[in-house]
C-alpha cells in the first residue's frame, strides 16, 4: 500500500509553523518567503510531480500576487483559501485553519477542530 505524498506550499516560516502542528499526517510544507523565483518553480515542479500539492498563502496583494504564479507554474494544485477576515496564515485561528485543512482531505489534529 503506498501513501499519498502531499505537499503544501505556504508563504512564510511562521505559516509552516503554525501549519505542521494542525496536519496528522506526513506532508511536506514548503516556504516560498513571499516570493519564488521561476528557476526555483521548475525545479519544485519536477520534484512535485505526481504528488498531491496545495496552495495556501495569506488572503492579501502578495499572497494572491504568488498564488496567481503557482497558478500558472502548477495548474493541478488544489488551492485552499483562508477567510479574508484573518488576512495572514500565522494569525488565522488553528480551529479555522484545521477546517479548510480538513476540507481540502488534509487529516489535522481532532483537538483543533
Amino acid at each position: 500500500m503506498t501513501e499519498s505524498k502531499k505537499v503544501v506550499i505556504v508563504e512564510g516560516k511562521s505559516d509552516k509553523l503554525k501549519i505542521k502542528q494542525l496536519i496528522n499526517e506526513p506532508v511536506d510544507i514548503i516556504c516560498t518567503n513571499g516570493t519564488i523565483s521561476l528557476t526555483r518553480l521548475d525545479e519544485l515542479a519536477e520534484d512535485l510531480y505526481e504528488k498531491d500539492v496545495y496552495i495556501l498563502v495569506d488572503a492579501d496583494e502578495s499572497g494572491e500576487k504568488l498564488r496567481k504564479q503557482l497558478k500558472r507554474e502548477l495548474p493541478e494544485a488544489f488551492h485552499i483559501y483562508i477567510d479574508k477576515v484573518y488576512k495572514e496564515v500565522a494569525s488565522a485561528p488553528n480551529d479555522h485553519l484545521a477546517d479548510i485543512l480538513l476540507r481540502a482531505n488534509i487529516r489535522v489534529h481532532a483537538k483543533f477542530l
